[in-house]
């Protein structure tokens, strides 16, 4: 039999066979499609973030502990300044404190945790960064805890940390705070507790405040980078050849891979801040784009969020001649944020 005549006859066959059945070979008018079965959400099995992320570090259980005040590294008429260490982790932090003199109030100090900006590993040194900072806080009646993060310093070495994004010195931050408190130093409130970030410090900051909402009362965004950090990488990463390739094939650029991205970046995890903000930024700051903090200003703002921004005209990355100024407001900001609750008269 020839192809056509098979192929006719077989669809005699099925013709007659649909009709016999009761079934119509007509085009139908309507699809008729079976409502889909609703399953608990407990039936489905929760998918694990990218360890590499934000939302992992949400899950971690950090155990910051073994906090050591070592060495007297200088002392002066108001202040002690400590050399310190605590484990994050596996690995062990060095760091430093300054510790007001004279007898601390019933509670103890309040404690402000300060988080450093890039400085080469090669060539930074214990408490490096922040030392103007370090030292006018102090004088205010604060204790100032200054980790050196993972790879400063003494601190032990995470072969992994670019590869990871510095999502590393986030942990010991966080670690830091609960070091202090498993620590029960008589001189340290650990209920009242602030945080400042400069430049890469204030990435790590708000990294904290996302990850560990109520872990601080109150924080200050020094000329800070992007919460985006696909902003960071096109402005700081590209630059840097072998880990941005390195990056790039273990991740997808932003382009490539937009929710990794998001999954790294404090901005999309801003709605679960808790504490008040304050952001300080110059008008000609050299190391970071003066649009990113407004937009963590407005963010923040859109959110509902408590958060003030202050612009400094002519101010470098590094505050010269408003710095006087920009200290007063964060002095003060934390000074109303982190005082103690009142005490009920009898």
């Amino acid at each position: 039999m020839q192809p056509k005549a098979y192929f006719r006859a077989w669809s005699v066959v099925v013709i007659l066979v649909l009709a016999l059945s009761g079934v119509s070979c007509r085009q139908p008018t309507s699809v008729f499609t079976a409502p889909p079965v609703e399953i608990a959400p407990s039936a489905v099995p929760p998918l694990a973030p990218n360890p590499v992320s934000l939302p992992a570090l949400m899950q971690h259980k950090f155990d910051g502990r073994d906090f050591t005040v070592g060495r007297v590294l200088s002392e002066n008429e108001v202040y002690t300044r400590y050399y310190i260490t605590y484990k994050s982790g596996e690995l062990s932090i060095s760091g430093i404190m300054n510790l007001p003199k004279g007898s601390s109030p019933a509670d103890g100090f309040p404690v402000l945790i300060l988080n450093h900006g890039h400085i080469d590993t090669d060539i930074y040194t214990n408490g490096r960064g922040l030392k103007r900072e370090q030292d006018y806080l102090v004088r205010r009646g604060f204790v100032v805890v200054h980790p050196d993060y993972r790879n400063h310093a003494e601190s032990d070495d995470d072969p992994n940390v670019e590869l990871t994004f510095r999502l590393g010195y986030s942990e010991d931050v966080i670690n830091a705070v609960y070091a202090l408190r498993a620590a029960g130093l008589p001189y340290v409130d650990v209920s009242r507790v602030g945080m400042l970030g400069h430049s890469m410090g204030g990435g790590i900051t708000q990294n904290v405040l996302v990850v560990e909402p109520s872990l601080v009362q109150a924080a200050v965004l020094y000329a800070p980078v992007s919460g985006d950090y696909g902003e960071n990488y096109e402005r700081y990463t590209r630059r840097r050849l072998e880990i941005a390739q390195e990056l790039a094939t273990a991740y997808g650029t932003p382009q490539e891979n937009p929710e990794f991205w998001r999954n790294i970046s404090a901005t999309t995890y801003y709605d679960r801040i808790n504490a008040p903000v304050q952001v300080h930024i110059g008008t000609r700051d050299e190391s970071v784009e003066e649009a990113w903090s407004y937009a963590i200003r407005d963010r923040l703002t859109t959110l509902g969020k408590e958060v003030v921004l202050f612009e400094y005209p002519g101010e470098p990355h590094e505050f010269a001649h408003a710095w006087e100024l920009f200290m007063q407001r964060t002095a003060e900001f934390f000074t109303a944020r982190l005082a103690p609750a009142p005490t009920s008269a009898e």
